[in-house]
């Protein structure tokens, strides 16, 4: 049965896309079959995997709000073994759409439980920030993965994306754990990384992954071409560490 991570963080800009789509890449290359479901009404995950948001005849958003079959909205990508539920603006109504439909944090769950066996890795990409969108993918994932940039406000809001977890572990999905936290952008020359790198540590305890990801031009640039980064530039500092994140990643759920 695939392990479903959801990758959040409420705050903005921290990379939380950039190690849905590079994680998601890398494990494929790896053998992995990974499915990324874009639940961000941004849509970035779907055209940083090469997909075409203006194209599209089925979404998210049909899966969330309409009940689609996960299996008729999901696409194949150009990447080894990445699969993606594609998403795009149709998606922000969607809150407003499910605040009066019964079950209404478990849309995600539903949708997803029929193609769960037919992946290794299904990552969900949320939003950023903690409404019914994010409530239901914390509801369907197993764990949580939150990607934290090395950065003065990095632990702002953590408290609110703890609390938030808390209350969902109690109403609706008891079984959820933290898969991990991802430290992003960083720049080991700065005093004040080694700070927030202390602190995150101190806050989640075995929890934070020795891979750290850099600053790198090349992670920045592969988006806008619609590939991963392993496939832009397989030999920047990037792509070096998105392929050692998910071979850590894939040895801690091997056990």
């Amino acid at each position: 049965m695939g392990k479903i991570i959801a990758l959040v963080n409420q705050k903005g800009g921290v990379g939380k896309t950039t190690t849905a789509v590079n994680l998601a890449a890398c494990l494929g290359a790896l053998g992995k079959r990974v499915l990324l479901a874009d639940v961000d009404p941004q849509g970035n995950s779907t055209s940083g995997l090469g997909i075409n948001k203006r194209g599209l005849t089925a979404s998210a958003y049909d899966a969330l709000v309409n009940g689609a079959p996960a299996k008729d909205v999901i696409l194949s990508t150009p990447y080894k073994n990445v699969f993606v539920m594609p998403s795009n603006m149709e998606l922000a109504g969607a809150e407003l759409e499910l605040a009066s439909v019964d079950k209404r944090e478990s849309r995600l769950k539903i949708a997803l439980a029929p193609v769960r066996d037919d992946f290794d890795f299904i990552f969900l990409d949320c939003p950023p920030s903690l409404g019914l969108i994010t409530v239901n993918a914390l509801t369907a994932a197993d764990s949580l993965l939150v990607p934290i940039q090395c950065e003065y406000y990095a632990l702002e809001g953590l408290s609110q994306l703890v609390n938030t977890v808390r209350t969902v572990k109690r109403l609706y999905n008891p079984y959820i754990e933290m898969e991990g936290v991802v430290l992003t952008m960083y720049d080991g020359r700065l005093n004040l990384t080694q700070q927030v790198v202390a602190e995150v540590k101190r806050c989640f305890p075995k929890k934070v992954y020795s891979t750290v990801i850099p600053r790198n031009v090349r992670l920045s640039e592969a988006p806008s071409y619609g590939e991963p980064v392993i496939y832009y530039d397989r030999t920047s500092r990037g792509a070096a560490a998105y392929t050692a994140l998910a071979e850590e990643f894939a040895q801690r759920n091997s056990q």
